[in-house]
């Protein structure tokens, strides 16, 4: 095999795509600071026993694992930052009060979410730690459309869930512990057939509802046949009630409630959402970002802190947007004129781009196109566009 080609599922970010990956990193992380949130950097590894404690077993097939050949300690390649940014919280910054902190770098998986998806995805989130109100959970979905319209993307589709459902309702059905991951999966998954293999023992009343919650996905009107389709768990009408006062908040978008959804890391403990886009010709829906409420991911690290936050892939919601013109620059001659030079810098600090043609190259100018020029006329370096 040619030592140039990459693992599958890898690939190298090439110049017109990395230039707007990194916009989008600019302005995204720009929107997150606006509403105070603060930008850490987390390592690419650590300790594996860090890296998924409180996570359960959902990165740990994801995880990329290494031997450090200092301590002899395993190591872990990040498959995701949230449990970095719930180490933070609790150990380094350990503050009493609200910690809002944002985020952005390569993660590794050793599986892709999906068959076109990278396995190297550049991740980027919010996170807002403290806060176990409805009011988090609100501003952490504000933040979120708000940086995906800051990139060009307006009408999506919020997708609402919520864990408590799910693991009420397991609960509540009385399955054997070894049994119950099994269960949750076949739920996500809506395999009636396996949800009925492993519930063979259970009471008729609580396959009836587990059955039941197959069925309740669609708009807002779902949250209503809860009451008469599910039983009175105070768990479920707890969630559903959150669910209301969310559907309520969001204005200009499109809801959808799947109440068996346990889509993203096995780490949410209540309400859950993924945000679908609604704009591509084809009609296919994207998902383009997730997150939810996690209060107990932090308890390892010995703060029980509520907390709620997002995480998109920049590469992905690259190729949900429209192709990117070639970026309109200056081309310059090569001289060492010292009016030219001055030319140039001037224009550079007002944040243009000029690109000095060296001798030979004149027609060399790649993912740039020169729609002026800088010309010495009338004794002055003046620009004028280019015929």
């Amino acid at each position: 095999m040619s030592a140039w080609i990459l693992p599958d599922q890898f690939a190298d970010v090439l110049p017109t795509e990395a230039r707007h990956i990194e916009e989008m990193r600019r302005v995204m992380l720009d929107t997150a600071r606006s509403y105070g949130y603060e930008l850490v950097m987390p390592p690419l590894m650590e300790h594996l026993d860090s890296l998924l404690s409180g996570t359960g077993q959902s990165l740990d097939l994801n995880t990329f694992k290494a031997v450090d050949q200092l301590s002899g300690r395993s190591l872990g390649v990040r498959a995701d930052m949230t449990p970095q940014l719930a180490r933070i919280d609790a150990h380094l910054l350990n503050r009493e009060g609200l910690v809002r902190l944002c985020y952005c770098g390569p993660v590794a998986r050793t599986r892709a979410a999906h068959a076109h998806a990278t396995r190297e995805p550049l991740q980027l989130g919010a996170e807002l730690f403290g806060h176990k109100g409805l009011e988090a959970d609100i501003e952490i979905l504000e933040v979120l459309r708000e940086a995906l319209r800051s990139v060009g993307l307006g009408r999506v589709t919020v997708d609402l869930a919520d864990a408590r459902v799910i693991n009420a309702l397991v609960d509540w059905a009385d399955v054997a512990v070894a049994r119950k991951g099994a269960l949750r999966e076949a739920i996500h998954v809506k395999d009636r057939n396996q949800v009925q293999a492993l519930m063979q023992d259970s009471r008729v009343e609580a396959l009836e509802a587990v059955l039941a919650l197959l069925d309740l996905y669609g708009g807002a009107e779902v949250l209503d046949q809860v009451a008469s389709r599910l039983p009175r768990l105070p768990a479920i009408e707890a969630a559903v009630a959150d669910l209301q006062a969310l559907v309520a908040s969001l204005v200009d978008v499109d809801v959808t409630i799947g109440m068996a959804d346990m889509r993203g890391q096995g780490y949410y403990s209540g309400m859950r959402f993924a945000i679908l886009a609604t704009e591509f010709a084809d009609g296919t829906p994207v998902e383009l970002a997730r997150g939810g409420r996690y209060d107990e991911v932090g308890a390892v690290f010995g703060r029980h802190r509520p907390a709620v936050g997002f995480s998109l892939d920049l590469k992905e919601i690259l190729s949900a947007l429209p192709p990117q013109n070639a970026a309109p620059v200056i081309r310059a001659p090569w001289s060492s004129d010292p009016s030219l030079r001055e030319a140039v810098a001037a224009l550079r600090y007002q944040g243009e781009v000029v690109i000095g043609v060296l001798p030979g190259h004149e027609h060399q100018v790649h993912e740039f196109e020169c729609d002026r020029e800088l010309i010495y006329l009338d004794g002055a370096w003046t620009v004028r566009p280019i015929p």
